[in-house]
């Protein structure tokens, strides 16, 4: 393990005023949003469309990294370069998501567990060889009536801790990313709850496995009412309630915090992250973001599958990372939507 590599890496993934796209959407998921905004689900249309978010011109100013699904680190632009390629070339670090599906849980059906242990030293050495330099692994837990259980959370926790092992082993920068999930009624209290058992088990797991700290990212829910709850909170209580979370159960010693957008809205996303910087710009990580969906959504939605909609997509995609950007250093404000792309 060359932890110097990791470190460095680790701090230009969270470097000021930039973040990460997730663009690791399985074919499954994939499909289903393609579908929902009439474009062909099919591979042609997923290298095209991940072609046209990685060509927007700028992007590097405001994304540090990408985390791709294992089809992409093959598929090619249009100029012949791969799609890691055209990334590094706009400054921006590929990387990579090892895990695979969910399965639920041996005697507790409504709680999932993440696969994919299985031959994963091997795919790291080829991962690594492929140009990724940073890799993700995602739990889910379920908030419901008797859940989250303790063995759901301990066997989560263990695997993401392996799975952290193997990736610094290989020098690839582990994310780690155990998500609460936002459906159900749950109060904010409640998420608060789960997912400090959640942090505190899995950073046992990773320190018992021997991870170095400064050599990962956490990618973690925020602190959020299920999104069927009777009460919502409001941006500056989801921020408290967030960051005092990850204060009682986040080491120091890691660089930075990389948020899933998780079911949120587009600009509520970026309006959450702006008061965590803006309330908290002295916590001991770095607040970023790690965003999906609150980034992709927009250009989708405008790209549609046809090629005289790239301009207008790229647009729309640079405005959102922009706008993230500004959230990175609690600047951002809601007149800004409103600015030219």
């Amino acid at each position: 393990m060359n932890l110097r590599m990791l470190e460095e890496t680790a701090k230009e993934l969270v470097s000021p005023g930039r973040g990460l796209l997730a663009a690791d959407e399985s074919f499954g998921t994939i499909g289903k949003r393609f579908e929902a905004v009439g474009i062909e689900a099919g591979e042609e249309n997923r290298r095209a469309y991940r072609e046209m978010l990685f060509t927007t011109e700028g992007i590097g100013e405001y994304l540090s990294g990408v985390i791709l699904f294992e089809e992409t680190l093959e598929q090619r632009a249009s100029d012949g370069r791969t799609l890691p390629r055209v990334l590094l070339d706009q400054g921006v670090i590929p990387g990579i998501k090892v895990d695979k599906s969910t399965v639920p849980m041996p005697l507790s059906p409504d709680e999932k567990f993440t696969r994919g242990l299985d031959g994963l030293d091997e795919r790291m050495a080829e991962y690594r060889e492929t140009g990724a330099r940073f890799a993700k692994w995602r739990a889910v837990i379920t908030i419901g009536n008797g859940i989250p259980t303790e063995g759901c959370i301990e066997a989560n926790a263990r695997s993401l801790a392996l799975y952290a092992a193997f990736c610094q082993e290989h020098d690839l920068v582990p994310i780690v990313e155990p998500e609460v999930l936002i459906d159900g009624d749950h109060s904010i209290e409640d998420c608060y709850e789960t997912t400090e058992r959640v942090l505190h088990a899995t950073f046992q797991a990773l320190y018992e496995q021997n991870v170095e700290y400064s050599g990962m990212l956490l990618k973690p829910n925020m602190v959020i009412p299920g999104k069927e709850a009777k009460r919502q909170a409001g941006v500056e209580e989801v921020a408290r309630a967030t960051v005092e979370c990850l204060l009682r159960t986040v080491p120091a010693a890691v660089p930075g915090i990389v948020f899933l957008s998780g079911g949120q809205g587009v600009t509520q996303a970026t309006a959450r992250l702006n008061a965590m910087n803006s309330a908290y710009g002295d916590s001991p990580w770095e607040l970023s973001f790690s965003y999906a969906r609150a980034l992709q959504e927009p250009p989708m939605e405008i790209w549609k599958g046809q090629t005289g909609n790239v301009e207008e997509a790229q647009k729309a995609f640079h405005h959102r990372l922009k706008m993230n950007g500004a959230a990175r250093s609690g600047t951002y404000s809601e007149e800004m939507e409103g600015e030219a792309a």
